[in-house]
């Protein structure tokens, strides 16, 4: 059996030194990952193994070597510890995940679950794993104990799929947006009036736009008094990256107010890009002028759930709420977005109260 360390450094070396250029690059393929290094994926054995490099050739000639079994499978599944077998499943899901997605790996990789990422999967058992998550759960949030629990159960699944892990999790909670009222969003409209903000404030309010949508509307989005949500910019692990949108119900047409289509033509044309703030900018500029004109604190995707609370209190059927904010189901809509405003539920009860004082003769009468 060679050495793999020992073979991988031949095999740059030869490379370097011949710089074999009629070598077949197309079986197996290098595939060029976000990161800009390459990767040869081949099956040994039934066993779906991948190769990385800096050079497409070197992967290529390693993942032939391995196809030919000149080299063993370098890290046996069962010889990768916790934390080795996350970093492949990463690597190995690179190009189909979204940048968003894979930042968010990365990061639960390298600050959850840390007790377990040392120990090897032919170690590795459901009571550590128990322990680990009960360890986790003292000091995060349920939905971030389940999101770390699914990354390690989808990583098992695939270097270690015998192990199936039945693991008691914390339970989830409800969440409860928080909308701002009619006389919030219009104190807000008053202070971002004339400012950078003005415009995403409209855009997420009155269109319904995700942060992200809005940094991604391009001038070619726009066709006079309609707006093509066709993409949208979200960090990545190398920063900012131009992406399709969400989802497939989030490519989608909206006709641009007449006030809305003034602003946007009033923007200076610096970039492709029609807004130039961040995601984030665009987070702390608003927190900060809510704060200023003595409004509670939401949050900018508070925004968009304001909008979609406005389109259930006028009654707008399920089927246009979901296309103008890009759901494919109404799911989400009923679950988190659909929030009466404080107004709304108001009027509804004095109805109902109205009704079954009059059925039921219970006014009340006062003594002269």
């Amino acid at each position: 059996m060679l050495d793999v360390k020992a073979h991988e450094k031949e095999a740059k070396r030869l490379l370097e030194k011949r710089r074999i250029k009629a070598v077949n690059l197309n079986n197996p393929k290098p595939i060029e990952l976000a990161s800009g290094k390459f990767r040869c994926q081949v099956t040994v054995d039934g066993i779906r193994e991948s190769v990385i490099d800096d050079d497409p050739a070197v992967a290529h000639a390693l993942a032939l070597s391995m196809r030919l079994k000149l080299i063993e499978a370098k890290n046996k599944p069962l010889n990768l510890t916790v934390g080795e077998a996350i970093e492949r499943y990463i690597e190995s899901k690179d190009a189909i995940l979204s940048p968003t997605t894979v930042t968010n790996y990365i990061r639960m990789r390298k600050n959850t679950l840390q007790q377990l990422m040392d120990i090897q999967l032919s170690k590795l058992t459901q009571e550590r794993v128990q322990r680990a998550i009960n360890s986790m759960a003292k000091t995060h949030s349920p939905k971030s104990v389940r999101n770390a629990h699914g990354l390690l159960s989808s990583t098992l699944s695939e270097y270690l799929p015998g192990m199936i892990l039945h693991t008691a999790l914390p339970q989830k909670q409800r969440y409860i947006a928080s909308i701002p009222t009619i006389e919030e969003l219009q104190k807000i409209m008053s202070i971002v009036s004339g400012t950078e903000m003005e415009l995403p404030y409209l855009l997420a309010v009155w269109i319904g736009l995700r942060a992200s949508e809005i940094r991604g509307i391009t001038w070619d989005c726009i066709n006079g008094d309609l707006l093509h949500i066709r993409q949208a910019v979200v960090e990545g692990k190398d920063g900012a990256t131009l992406k399709g949108t969400k989802t497939y119900s989030g490519n989608r047409v909206i006709r641009i107010p007449a006030y809305i289509q003034a602003l946007i033509e009033k923007q200076p044309r610096v970039n492709n890009f029609v807004v130039q703030l961040s995601g984030q900018a665009m987070y702390m500029r608003f927190t900060r002028l809510c704060k200023s004109g003595g409004i509670q604190h939401f949050r900018f995707h508070d925004l968009r759930h304001a909008n979609a609370s406005v389109m259930l209190a006028l009654n707008v059927p399920d089927k246009y709420a979901m296309e103008r904010m890009g759901h494919a189901t109404n799911n989400m809509l009923k679950s988190v977005y659909q929030h009466t405003m404080d107004s709304k539920q108001v009027e509804v009860s004095d109805i109902v109260d109205d009704f079954f004082i009059s059925a039921l003769h219970t006014e009340l009468h006062t003594k002269d």
